[in-house]
């Protein structure tokens, strides 16, 4: 019984260990990617601003 008791109590599961490493793992990628495609969809947010803005400079006064 006290055996079994140990078993049971013991140190973690490796399976455990092993799919919590992989999670972790999983989340560092994730967190990069966002991080990734944050600075990249600010890049293309400042570039169609400066598009937008040098149209708007571009264009001919309104006749009054």
């Amino acid at each position: 019984m006290a055996k079994a008791l140990l078993g049971h109590v013991g140190g973690p599961d490796p399976r455990m260990v092993s799919e919590m490493r992989r999670l972790q793992q999983r989340i560092r990628d994730l967190e990069a990617e966002l991080t990734r495609l944050q600075a990249q969809n600010d890049e293309l947010a400042a570039s169609t601003r400066d598009e937008a803005f040098t149209r708007l400079q571009d264009r001919e006064p309104a006749l009054t």
